[in-house]
């Protein structure tokens, strides 16, 4: 069995605004759904989305990455420009088949319970799995397009759900039966809601404490819960609803590291 440090038995979390993170789990550096674009409207399709945060950090200042993980590529609030040019640099992206089959390249489709394997430097491997997720009400999935959101867990490692843009608690649910409880949640949040559907896009503050609680969460680091016009709740909402949870609840500045 490889010995491990302490340092690549943790996870580290930088977040960097909106869904963007980085992460660094078991000595792999892995970046979510990348942001990087100036404040300002984003088409999508006859509409637009409006950031109003600029990014904390551009693609140079990251470091090498060994995988991005993006839940989807149909949203610019999940990719903006700037992310795409840094996906087509990417040694791997793991995210939808569909935007797989659109952004080509080095991106590889992780399908719901399927993993890929990344080495440790220690040795070893990070386990990478695909895991459903639902962007809006049951049934409105050819409207919203398709999400995914990942598992991570490894020897030694602690088991780490990326949720990606789910409003659904009941596939929530159906995570926590395969992999509950697990030690880091990183939910995105603010109840994105646009002109499209009258319902929640992603989960709101309630439904992401109710999601902690369903997962057997010990730690909660939200993410995609500002920066854009379009969510009606944000970090003012976040904090009572977890004021009961029995784990550690992480509201992170934008910018801010934590290890876990």
């Amino acid at each position: 069995m490889p010995e491990h440090s302490p340092a690549e038995s943790a996870l580290t979390v930088r977040y960097l605004g909106g869904p963007t993170a980085l992460l660094e789990i078991g000595g792999v550096r892995l970046l979510v759904d990348p942001t990087f674009d100036a404040p300002g409207e984003h088409p999508v399709g006859d509409r637009a989305l409006t950031k109003t945060m600029d990014a904390v950090a551009g693609p140079d200042d990251l470091g090498p990455v060994d995988a991005v993980l993006l839940s989807h590529d149909q949203h610019p609030d999940n990719l903006d420009d700037g992310g795409r040019a840094y996906v087509e640099r990417a040694p791997l992206t793991l995210s939808t088949e569909a935007a797989a089959e659109r952004l080509g390249g080095t991106v590889r489709a992780l399908p719901n319970w399927e993993q890929v394997e990344l080495p440790r430097p220690g040795g070893g491997a990070l386990r990478i799995t695909g895991v459903p997720a639902q962007h809006g009400p049951d049934g409105t999935e050819h409207l919203t397009g398709p999400v995914t959101g990942f598992v991570l867990a490894g020897d030694g490692l602690p088991t780490t759900y990326v949720s990606g843009d789910n409003a659904s608690l009941d596939v929530v649910r159906e995570i926590a039966g395969r992999f509950a409880p697990v030690d880091v949640a990183l939910l995105f949040a603010g109840a994105a809601r646009t002109p499209l559907l009258d319902a929640d896009l992603t989960l709101g503050s309630a439904a992401a404490a109710e999601a902690a609680e369903i997962l057997g969460a010990r730690q909660v680091v939200p993410l995609h819960f500002e920066g854009w016009a379009h969510f009606s709740q944000g970090r003012d909402t976040l904090a009572e609803p977890f004021a009961g949870f029995s784990g550690g609840f992480h509201l992170l500045d934008p910018g801010r590291r934590i290890t876990l």
